[in-house]
């Protein structure tokens, strides 16, 4: 989302290079450069003036003294003022309450009711909250089914009660059920509109006063850029929600949205939102995305997602197969199965510092996995445990199967191989 803007910053950026010292001259060029940018990434105007003038006056006001040059100073001034501008301090939910009652506002297709099952999913697996999820939305035709088959994905109750047409009573009786079947967490799934109209306010603003909620939440597409700032601006006025979550941030819009929601409305970015899996939910972390703005990535979250997946038990049983020479395609899938469920893999390589200049134009797929998983399923049992069985006639079998090549086939097993040892004498240098 934020290449464009990350490609002028640093441009802007180069201004200074192989300048001695800041001065009122080249740090004006630079900081309109700047502002520039902001804009053409659709910042609030007044935003991007705020940010440009706080960092110009910082600049000016510090000595680049040693081997810090001043295009260094400016970035670490620039990031942190970043940082600042999208609410300096990651914030978590309130979940005070027995049940702790969350709302979700926002437009129809700004991914309310995906995100409501992403956060029962993130509450249930990590903080091990006994969750309900309530159908709000009496008037999509598809919202119950919707939120009824993401219940089920993640195994989480939803209440439904479809003979309930006024959302109000029906969120008071998911909460009046919550307390009696003792649930943790109550996540009411509200209507949404194309646009923000007065029957839309009044019914949210009713639900919010007959629920007392400990948190309201407020989902807006990232990818609407301004439109999406001030519909939060409306929203905020009516409801004063608690915070914001910015879904499919893994989109191509200009990230806007993302830089001026927070200085708008005054309400912190609590989550943000990537692709479909339920697993794609992050605490948002603004010296994070700072980070990630500028280019320099984002290793902590990718660490953090890797050990969400982690499994001691399931490394130690892979690692003692690889020192024996024993690692086979059942292992190779299993693997693949834990990277799938870190994300998509776009947002995935984004993370990692560089990666996203060294792919500029490169089309990165969640289906690069696919030909791979259909050329494993293609075998037996006894070919995925044993490689080496792996003849002639086998392959073609395989080919078949999977719809692939020889030429194909063949390349994956040798990348195979050449992983295999590698993993091997990695694992024999740590010894």
């Amino acid at each position: 989302m934020f290449d464009n803007l990350s490609e002028r910053l640093e441009r802007s950026f180069k201004i200074l290079k192989g300048e001695g010292r800041i001065t009122e001259i080249n740090i004006a060029e630079t900081v309109k450069d700047i502002r520039k940018a902001l804009l053409e990434a659709d910042v609030n105007y007044k935003t991007a003036k705020v940010f440009t003038d706080a960092v110009k006056e910082k600049a000016l006001g510090q000595n680049v003294m040693g081997s810090i040059r001043p295009g260094q100073l400016l970035v670490k001034i620039t990031h942190d003022e970043l940082a600042e501008l999208m609410g300096g301090e990651a914030q978590e939910i309130n979940l005070k309450g027995k049940p702790a009652v969350i709302l979700l506002s926002g437009l129809q297709g700004s991914g309310k009711t995906t995100f409501a099952g992403k956060l029962a999913n993130r509450l249930k697996t990590k903080q091990g909250k006994k969750v309900l999820l309530v159908a709000c939305d009496v008037y999509r035709p598809a919202a119950i089914e919707q939120i009824r088959v993401l219940g089920e994905q993640i195994g989480v109750d939803v209440f439904t009660e479809e003979t309930e047409q006024n959302p109000v009573r029906k969120a008071q009786k998911a909460i009046d059920k919550a307390k009696v079947y003792g649930y943790d967490v109550v996540i009411v799934d509200t209507a949404g509109r194309l646009a923000v109209d007065e029957q839309m306010m009044d019914e949210i603003e009713a639900i919010k006063n007959a629920i007392n909620p400990q948190e309201t939440l407020f989902v807006v597409d990232s990818m609407t850029g301004q439109d999406a700032v001030n519909t939060a601006k409306e929203f905020n006025d009516r409801i004063d929600f608690d915070g914001v979550v910015l879904t499919k941030l893994d989109g191509d819009a200009r990230g806007g949205a993302a830089l001026s929601i927070r200085s708008v409305v005054q309400k912190p970015i609590k989550f943000i939102s990537t692709g479909e899996k339920m697993e794609a939910l992050d605490v948002f972390h603004p010296s994070r995305m700072a980070d990630r703005i500028l280019g320099m990535g984002d290793v902590v979250s990718l660490v953090e997602r890797a050990q969400e997946q982690y499994d001691e038990e399931e490394a130690r049983r892979i690692s003692k197969k690889i020192a024996h020479n024993q690692f086979d395609f059942n292992d190779f899938r299993s693997q693949l199965e834990q990277i799938k469920k870190m994300g998509n893999m776009k947002d995935l390589m984004s993370m990692i510092p560089g990666m996203d200049k060294a792919l500029k134009g490169v089309e990165v797929s969640d289906d690069a996995f696919k030909p791979i998983e259909a050329i494993i399923n293609s075998m037996t049992p006894a070919e995925r445990a044993n490689p080496a069985l792996l003849n002639g006639s086998r392959k073609q079998r395989i080919c078949k199967g999977s719809g692939t090549t020889i030429v194909e086939l063949n390349r994956f097993l040798k990348q195979f191989d050449q992983m295999s040892k590698m993993m091997r004498n990695l694992q024999k240098r740590r010894r």
